[in-house]
This record gives structure tokens, C-alpha cells and sequence, in this order.
């Protein structure tokens, strides 16, 4: 199959005029369904069909830009939403290699019948719902949970965004895993692994699982002046408590890449003056694998058991959430490391995902695989979140020439 060409420039200037799509400062705020990320959603269309796809946008916000003459197809993309006030590249850079590399497709005549259609999620930041648009993709997501998922930022239902959106009426679409021989995702680090080794990519092995857990204490609210220490029932006291035991305990049966983090804590009724009846606290657990998942959840459990039964405050325990760990394509690895080590020989890792991905889902349906590139600093989810142009390009270059490797091969294959 002939080479495709990407042209930095458009693919640098498609990056660019994304960004302007709700810049904030350095980055960018653009929450799912907003009127910003509904406008870049529209522009996306808009780009798309100019590059020769058909592109529509399904009930849920998703976009797909379809090479319609490709008898062989890659799916490529990312998702275009952003945390609160944060990066101009999470999700951003990845629909715009889709793009790029689709347009690509188009502009060389579809060789061989091979081609690309891009691929734009919704609320992979989980404003709603994690992975709300992937999901929906693959047909993991019914009625009753739109019914249900509310912004967590301001409680908006998820039915009165779409509406306010004008998605209310609009059919939500489900992939045919069949039209694909697989997808890919570019990404940002998110991390500093690959800076502070000097290198420009890193192919991905697999994607963390997360678990997420509710922990309640529950107390005796009454006058922090009056009542004796001895005879307090605390519930703010006993959930510090929990968590420097879980801390501790925790880096005991860590593996290397395990992470875990205390994301969020209320007291009730959070008055300096008054014991607080209740505490909670969210725990997030993430590893590449299951095994490491299934000790740290034995650990909380554990430890809620013990507290709940010699401490002065009932605990309870609630999973709100987990996504297994998920391994990447044997097959899509194999052509992103012969792309990564023909145009940057030596500059290219394997490295496990710390952080979730639209691609763990599309995963469960159709091979999946990902490419980073390296964020400076190690920063993400922040206004500094940014890399380099050149890198930006490079990792376009090797995912591209990783998508005709795939094709290629898929097409020996039938």
C-alpha cells in the first residue's frame, strides 16, 4: 500500500482553531454539551465533510466521519469534551490525528480500499457519566441510566443537557465492530515517563483498571465545647483515622505502578463548632491488573470491618464504580512499534496507561491500541498541559503509518 501524507500544517492548524472552542488562560473549559464543546462538536461535522467523510452527530453527541468508499476501515479518534478549566490537548489531539489521518485516506483515493473513519466520543471526562459516549457506541448504555446521570458540577439532569443541546430527538448510534479491523488512539502522556526518559512515544500495553469507592462514617453530632473527648462519637475523627490506616497499608502491597488517591472528603454538618454525625470520603484504586485490584479491595474491606466493629462510628463500604484493567492488541501493538522504530528508531517505549481511555471501552468490541506522545512536565488536567508541535506531528506520522501497516495486513488476510 503507498505511503499517506500528512500535512503538519493543517493538522497543527485544525489543533489550534479547536482549542479556541472555549480557551480558558492556556487551556481550555470545554464541559460536555456545553454551548463551546456543542460549537467544536458542529465545526467537527463541518471539517469532516470538507475532508470528504460523511459525517453526522448520533443522540448522545458522538460523531462519526465515515470514508464511505473504504471497503476496509480503521475507526481513529478521541473525545473533544475537557475537564473543568483545564488542558487544550486531553482528547483534543487524538480527534484531530482522526481527522488528519482520515483526510489522508481521501486525498491518496483510498488505497486499495483501505481507509480511516474518524471518531469523536462524548463525555469521556465523565461530567455525566464515565465513558458516556464510547459506551453508548458499543451499546453499554440504556435508557434508565440517561434517565438518572445528572452533572456533577451543577446537578444539570443529563436529559436537560441533550435537550438544551438539540440531541433530545436525535438517534443514539451503535458501532458495527465488523466495519472495523480495529481502533486506535492518540494521546497525550498525562505523566513524565517519557520526558524524563528522552523519549518522543510510548506504545501502550494496556490500560489501568480503576476502582472507586464510598466510605461512610456515621457519628453523634453535639457541641465541640462540651462534650468530653472520651465519650465522642466523631465521624470526621474516625474517617482521618481510616484514612492514615489505608495509606499505610496500601504501601505495603503496592506494586510498582499502583496508585491511589483520596479525591474528595465532606463533614456534616461541617461547623467548627459541632462534633460532626457524619463523614465520607472517596477512595480511587488504579492498576494494570486485576490481581493488585482484588488485594486493595480485601485491604478496604478489611479495614472498614475493623473500624465498623472496635471504633466508636458504624463504617460503610460502596463500590460507585470500576472498570477493569484492559490489554491492548496484540496485532495493533506489533504495527505501532514497526512505525515507531522505522521513524524514530530508539525514541519509542511500551508503557502501561495510568489513566482511562475511550479505547478500554471500544476494547471490549474490537481490538483496540494507543500511542502516546510526551507531556511536558508530566502536566495534564491543567491550563500548562501542552506539548510540542514536533512531537505532535512525529506521533501522527508513526500513527498513520501504523494505520496503513494494519490495513495492509488486513487486506493480505482476506
Amino acid at each position: 500500500m503507498p505511503a499517506i501524507t500528512i500535512r503538519p500544517e493543517r493538522l497543527l492548524a485544525d489543533l489550534h482553531r479547536l482549542r479556541a472552542f472555549g480557551a480558558y488562560q492556556t487551556g481550555v473549559h470545554r464541559p460536555t454539551y456545553a454551548p463551546d464543546d456543542m460549537a467544536a462538536r458542529r465545526w467537527l461535522v463541518t471539517r469532516m465533510q470538507e475532508a470528504g467523510l460523511s459525517a453526522r452527530m448520533d443522540g448522545i453527541g458522538n460523531i462519526i466521519g465515515e470514508n464511505a468508499a473504504a471497503r476496509r476501515r480503521l475507526l481513529v479518534g478521541s473525545h473533544c469534551d475537557t475537564q473543568n478549566y483545564a488542558g487544550w490537548l486531553d482528547g483534543a489531539m487524538g480527534v484531530i490525528y482522526g481527522l488528519e489521518i482520515a483526510r489522508a485516506f481521501v486525498e491518496a483515493g483510498t488505497p486499495r480500499g483501505a481507509g480511516v473513519d474518524a471518531a469523536v466520543f462524548a463525555d469521556e471526562e465523565a461530567h455525566f457519566a464515565s465513558f458516556l459516549g464510547s459506551r453508548s457506541a458499543i451499546g453499554m448504555l440504556c435508557e434508565d441510566e440517561i434517565d438518572d446521570a445528572r452533572n456533577l458540577t451543577t446537578g444539570q439532569p443529563l436529559r436537560d443537557a441533550l435537550d438544551a443541546a438539540g440531541l433530545a430527538h436525535a438517534v443514539r448510534n451503535v458501532l458495527d465492530p465488523t466495519r472495523y479491523a480495529g481502533y486506535l488512539e492518540a494521546h497525550i502522556e498525562q505523566g513524565g515517563d517519557l520526558e524524563a526518559r528522552g523519549l518522543r512515544l510510548g506504545v501502550v500495553t494496556g490500560i489501568v483498571g480503576i476502582d472507586q469507592y464510598r466510605i461512610t462514617f456515621t457519628g453523634s453530632r453535639n457541641h465541640a465545647g462540651t462534650t468530653p473527648m472520651a465519650i465522642r462519637r466523631d465521624a470526621g475523627a474516625a474517617l482521618v483515622r481510616f484514612a492514615h490506616e489505608i495509606d499505610e497499608r496500601f504501601r505495603r502491597c503496592a506494586a510498582a505502578r499502583t496508585v491511589w488517591t483520596i479525591g474528595d472528603i465532606k463533614v456534616f454538618p461541617g461547623q467548627v463548632s459541632i462534633i460532626p454525625d457524619k463523614a465520607e470520603m472517596l477512595l480511587q484504586v488504579r492498576d494494570a491488573d486485576a490481581g493488585v485490584l482484588r488485594i486493595f479491595r480485601a485491604q478496604i474491606e478489611a479495614l472498614v470491618g475493623e473500624m465498623g466493629t472496635s471504633g466508636p462510628c458504624p463504617v460503610s463500604l460502596e463500590v460507585i464504580a470500576e472498570s477493569p484493567p484492559h490489554l491492548m492488541a496484540d496485532s495493533l501493538q506489533a504495527a505501532l512499534r514497526e512505525a515507531a522504530d522505522r521513524i524514530a528508531p530508539g525514541a519509542w517505549q511500551d508503557m502501561p496507561s495510568g489513566a482511562g481511555h475511550d479505547a478500554q471501552i471500544l476494547a471490549r468490541v474490537m481490538p483496540a491500541a494507543m500511542l502516546f506522545v510526551p507531556s511536558i512536565g508530566g502536566i495534564s488536567h491543567h491550563v500548562d498541559e501542552d506539548t510540542t508541535e514536533e512531537d505532535i506531528v512525529l506521533g501522527c506520522d508513526v500513527l498513520a503509518a501504523a494505520c496503513c501497516h494494519i490495513l495492509e495486513t488486513d487486506g493480505e488476510a482476506a
